[in-house]
């Protein structure tokens, strides 16, 4: 052949294997994560905080509900049992940050360098609007009040570089007061939300958004792979437009999005061993939460979690009072074939016809009907919902209260600790959720996490209770416990979510 056709032949093929090659806009963009080990003291905190004292009081709660100075409803979070971490610039050059990605909210802010009287500020990096090219003021001022403290700041406009990708002009908070110690702890400078549009303070427009809307991704898809291996270095990764293949098993089950604002499906029944618990038989919502690193779900189903594996809790009174009072009656209302969700209306501890625990998310209607006993009637219906799994297995009636007065005693304490023994974990149950369908199961060695080591080990339950009314709850927050075993894809564009074994 000669030279002068070879070459032409060459330079054919190699234009046509550049045309076959992904442009930089379709490839993936990855974020790297850092890991934090886990302390007792820690997770102890953020149990406490995660609790607000109005939910006693039948009040509307405000855990996962934060305000803002114009009263609307955006995710609340406590971020001192976070784990995993990366890194962001913003501005022009980047001034770098580290960061939560959280799932369970939509905005994105960073210590300011205005920030002059917070403490917390003075522990992490600051953003210096002077000292970058394509900044942009706003000015207007935001709060976000939580359950432990708050930040305060105002918005701002500029750059953010994310994994690779710059998104241009994005509104961010610049955060000028940080009023709670868990700031000053904390090993991240702030959070970048990738929850909805829906729950951000200010309509602000999330990250994730300008991502999709400036064609910086070729996919609405991004997903989590999030490493539990304790000695590993590598923490995780965050990919931005796709999925990568390496970091799941098998195919991914999907489940849509029932209401935009967290990411937010309908969970089916949860069991303990081969046993269910009952209380999402109908239904549950559940939300994906990078941002804890907890299992959170309603006080029935932790007590019986709490009793199977013997983590420490408190005799509740009012418990045992409705059990010596009124588990007689119970029982015999059961046995007749009354429905279980009319009992507690029926001997008086409901008010008719509405019930602090429910099976479904239910109407918007239904948000302004309170029980007229708030404890008893929550506590009444866990009763019901322990017998009847119960009489389902076909116990005697004594078995079935002595059992009850035991689940009593495993009540999750507000602020106390739930240290269990280690040594006893290979005996515990299996727990199971079941999304889509299908079950997805956690080991003990999966939900219980461990800190320390030797004569210094501690092992902590990694559920907490968490009792939301209707509509929003009963709710469960499957956060990073769940997410390390179950690699995780949000998929905006089709509105769903997907797990499947982590790799």
């Amino acid at each position: 052949m000669e030279p002068k056709k070879l070459l032409r032949v060459v330079f054919c093929l190699w234009t046509f294997s550049c045309l076959l090659l992904p442009s930089p806009s379709t490839a993936l963009h990855r974020v790297a994560l850092r890991k934090q080990r886990l302390h007792f003291d820690a997770i102890e905190a953020a149990r406490t905080a995660k609790r607000d004292p109005t939910w006693a009081a039948g009040t509307t709660p405000t855990l996962h509900g934060l305000a803002s100075s114009d009263g609307e409803l955006v995710p609340l979070k406590n971020y001192l049992d976070a784990q995993y971490f990366g890194e962001i610039g913003v501005g022009s050059p980047p001034q770098n940050f580290t960061v939560i990605f959280d799932t369970g909210s939509s905005n994105i802010w960073v210590p300011s360098s205005k920030c002059y009287l917070s403490l917390a500020c003075y522990f992490h990096s600051k953003y210096k609007s002077s000292r970058s090219s394509t900044y942009t003021k706003i000015g207007k001022t935001c709060e976000i009040n939580y359950g432990s403290g708050s930040i305060s700041g105002f918005f701002s406009q500029d750059n953010v570089e994310v994994g690779g990708l710059v998104v241009k002009d994005q509104v961010f908070i610049e955060a000028t007061r940080e009023g709670s110690l868990a700031f000053v702890l904390a090993k991240f400078d702030g959070i970048l939300g990738l929850g909805f549009q829906e729950i951000s303070v200010g309509n602000a427009t999330p990250v994730w958004y300008n991502m999709v809307s400036q064609n910086l991704v070729s996919a609405q898809v991004f997903s989590f792979w999030l490493n539990r291996d304790p000695e590993a270095l590598e923490g995780g990764e965050i990919v931005f437009g796709g999925v990568d293949p390496k970091h799941f098993k098998g195919k991914h089950t999907y489940v849509p999005v029932t209401r935009k604002g967290y990411w937010q499906f309908n969970m089916g029944d949860f069991l303990i061993g081969n046993h269910s618990t009952g209380v999402c038989e109908g239904g549950c919502a559940a939300i994906v939460d990078s941002g804890t690193s907890l299992l959170a779900g309603p006080t029935a189903v932790v007590a019986e979690i709490n009793h199977a594996i013997g983590a420490e809790g408190v005799v509740s009174a009012e418990c045992k009072e409705v059990v010596y009072q009124y588990g007689d009656l119970i029982w015999e209302l059961l046995v007749s074939g009354v429905q279980p969700g009319k009992v507690c209306s029926q001997i008086g501890l409901c008010t008719p016809y509405v019930s602090k625990i429910k099976t479904v998310v239910e109407d918007e209607n239904m948000e302004g009907l309170v029980a007229g006993n708030s404890v008893l009637c929550t506590v009444c219906e866990m009763t019901v919902i322990w017998m009847q799994n119960q009489l389902k297995q076909k116990q005697t009636k004594d078995k079935i209260l002595s059992y009850v007065n035991e689940l009593c005693e495993s009540l999750p304490s507000p602020m106390g600790e739930s240290a269990i023994d280690c040594d006893k974990i290979p005996g515990m149950p299996n727990v199971i959720f079941t999304i889509g369908d299908k079950p997805f199961k956690l080991t003990p060695e999966q939900y219980i996490l461990k800190t320390g080591e030797g004569a210094a080990r501690v092992c902590i339950s990694g559920f907490m209770a968490l009792d939301l009314p209707p509509p929003r709850g009963p709710l469960w927050i499957l956060g990073d416990v769940f997410m390390g075993v179950y690699h995780t894809i949000f998929d905006y564009g089709n509105l769903e979510i997907g797990f499947a074994e982590a790799a």
